[in-house]
C-alpha cells in the first residue's frame, strides 16, 4: 500500500524549514537501504535556499511510513545564528489525503422518469408528462428538467445538471481535502517527538 506523509515546519523558525530538508534526506536514505520506494510529490519551498517548508512524500509501504509518523526532531545547532541556545528543531510527520476521490457518473447509475410538469404552458403542458426526473443513484442527487415541452430535450437536461452538481460536489471535496492538508501546518505539537535525529559531524548545514 501507498502512504502519502506530509513533513511540515508548522510556522516555526527558518531552522525548522532546514530541518525539513535534512529529515527529508535522512528518510530517503532510510528508504532506500530498506527497499522502499519514496517519491517528492509536491514541495514548499522556505525563506532560505535548499530548505522547505514541506514535503509531501509518496512512500510505497506503509509501516515504513508508520515509523516516521509523528513529531520528528532535529538536534543540530542553528546554521543561521550562531551562539543561539536552542538546539532542538520540531518537524511534524502526519499522513494525508493526495486527492478527493472523483464521483463517477455513469448514465447507466442513474434513473430517469417523464412527470408531469406545473407551471405556465397551459392544460396541455400539465397533463402531458413531458418533465424529466433524474435520480443518481450512487450520490442520491435528484434533479428535474422541465424548461423544454419535449421529454428528450429534458432528459438531456436533466443528466447535464447531475454531471454539474456531481463535478460541483468533488471540487468542493477537492478544497476541503487541501485545507486540512494545510491544516497541518497548524497543528505541529513541539516536545515528545517519536523520534529525535542528531546532525552528523561534517553533514551539510
Amino acid at each position: 500500500m501507498t502512504t502519502h506523509l506530509l513533513l511540515s515546519a508548522g510556522r516555526g523558525p527558518a531552522e525548522c524549514s532546514w530541518a525539513v530538508a535534512r529529515l527529508v534526506g535522512r528518510l530517503e536514505k532510510d528508504a532506500a537501504r530498506h527497499g522502499v520506494a519514496v517519491a517528492r510529490v509536491d514541495a514548499v519551498d522556505g525563506e532560505r535556499a535548499g530548505t522547505f517548508r514541506s514535503v509531501l512524500l509518496r512512500i510505497g509501504d506503509d509501516a515504513f511510513a508508520a515509523a516516521w509518523t509523528g513529531t520528528l526532531c532535529w538536534q543540530a545547532p542553528s546554521p543561521y545564528r550562531r551562539g543561539h541556545g536552542r538546539k532542538n528543531w520540531y518537524v511534524t510527520a502526519r499522513p494525508c489525503s493526495l486527492d478527493a476521490p472523483a464521483t463517477p457518473f455513469a448514465e447507466s447509475d442513474v434513473e430517469v422518469v417523464a412527470v408531469r410538469t406545473g407551471g405556465p404552458g397551459g392544460q396541455h403542458r400539465n397533463k402531458a408528462s413531458t418533465a424529466a426526473r433524474a435520480t443518481h443513484r450512487p450520490s442520491g442527487l435528484v434533479v428535474v428538467a422541465d424548461t423544454e415541452r419535449q421529454f428528450s430535450l429534458n432528459r438531456s437536461l436533466a443528466l447535464r445538471r447531475l454531471r454539474e452538481l456531481l463535478a460541483a460536489g468533488d471540487a468542493a471535496s477537492a478544497r476541503a481535502l487541501a485545507d486540512a492538508r494545510w491544516q497541518i501546518h497548524d497543528d505541529l505539537v513541539r516536545g515528545d517527538p517519536v523520534r529525535t535525529f542528531t546532525s552528523r559531524p561534517g553533514s551539510p548545514t
